[in-house]
């Protein structure tokens, strides 16, 4: 995947793609209520023959307890269904540690299991001296925990942070992510650290390398760390407008962060996508939808709404400014997306 644009699918991508690497957080739920339509939308992925791993990049859990929630929603799933960015640290630490070298956990008991499993001995104070200070995100994490991750890491430590995310979605809103954690460490220390999670793409390759997928799909919430490890790896990515990215935001993206799909939400599993089209007088068509940039600024026809005019303002938008153009900001308007809309309007019909 080289051309940074939304591409089209004549067949609903269930059937496209034999694997899809699916986000937890703002996706399948949030928090611990579930979103409308996950259920049905991964059930239809699901008989429609399409494989799912649940790739988060939260590191406080189990994939036993991950399994368990989502199965609690109406969402069957095994533990060997789910990667967490925990197990994706434990491999990166492999890639520089021997078994048995010291690995300073900080995070809940997901990243203490996967750095376990991994062959790695796990201390909790930097006077033993750890090789690597794990960092994951976990509710309990406090000042004690960071400041031995600062005293370790600034005594030579390695330092591996299992993700990036400076927010987490909850059912209350947005909390204080891992990344914003790590931040404490990295300001304390001076020392930015090596991350195993989305953006970087070792997640996605390990699941694909597992489920020896032919060709996989990504579906997450955010640009920054879904979509953009989507681009990074090569991967098609679908963004699903139920979690932190908004569709203005996919309107304003810059390459390395675009999607390739866009929908409502997980129901854009069972439908066609329509490559948006180049009209005349500037114009850019999906479905009955159309837009285009005229001075650096959007237009939009009012004659639809929904996923189409999402994908049509994002044609114009990202073309011009692939063509050199500026594209004023405020020119681009909240770009409110229904449920529904995923298998209608947003299906091209």
């Amino acid at each position: 995947m080289t051309d940074a644009r939304l591409i089209g699918s004549d067949i609903p991508l269930a059937e496209r793609y034999d694997l899809a690497l699916v986000d937890l957080d703002g996706v399948a739920y949030r928090g611990h209520e579930p979103i409308e339509g996950a259920s049905a939308g991964l059930a239809g992925a699901r008989s429609a023959g399409m494989r799912l791993v649940f790739v988060t990049n939260n590191a406080s859990r189990e994939p036993e307890s991950v399994a368990e929630q989502l199965t609690s929603l109406d969402i069957p799933t095994e533990p060997g269904d789910v990667l967490t960015a925990a197990q994706a640290a434990a491999a990166l630490l492999a890639t520089r540690l021997q078994p048995g070298a010291k690995v300073l956990v900080v995070g809940g008991a997901g990243l203490v299991t996967a750095v376990t499993a991994a062959g790695f001995t796990v201390v909790s104070s930097a006077d033993e001296h750890p090789d690597a200070v794990a960092q994951g995100f976990a509710p309990e994490v406090g000042w004690q925990q960071l400041a031995e991750a600062a005293y370790a890491v600034s005594g030579g430590a390695w330092f591996v942070a299992s993700n990036l995310d400076l927010s987490l979605p909850t059912a209350r809103g947005f909390a204080p992510g891992n990344g914003a954690l790590v931040g404490a460490v990295q300001a304390a220390t001076g020392v930015v650290p090596d991350s195993a999670g989305k953006p970087a793409s070792t997640m996605y390759e390990i699941a694909v390398e597992r489920a020896g997928a032919r060709e996989a799909l990504v579906v997450g919430d955010r640009l920054d760390t879904d979509l953009a490890g989507a681009r990074t790896g090569g991967f098609a990515g679908l963004h699903v407008l139920t979690g932190v990215s908004t569709a203005r935001d996919d309107v304003l993206a810059p390459p390395a962060l675009r999607p390739h799909y866009i929908a409502a939400d997980l129901g854009g599993l069972l439908v066609p996508h329509p490559e948006p089209v180049r009209a005349a007088e500037g114009w850019w068509t999906s479905g009955e939808a159309a837009a285009r940039v005229v001075d650096g600024r959007l237009e939009l026809a009012e004659r639809a709404a929904g996923v189409d005019l999402v994908r049509a303002a994002c044609a114009a938008a990202w073309a011009a400014v692939d063509a050199g153009e500026t594209l004023d900001p405020q020119s681009v308007p909240e770009l409110g997306v229904a449920p529904e809309d995923a298998a209608g309007v947003g299906a091209g019909r």
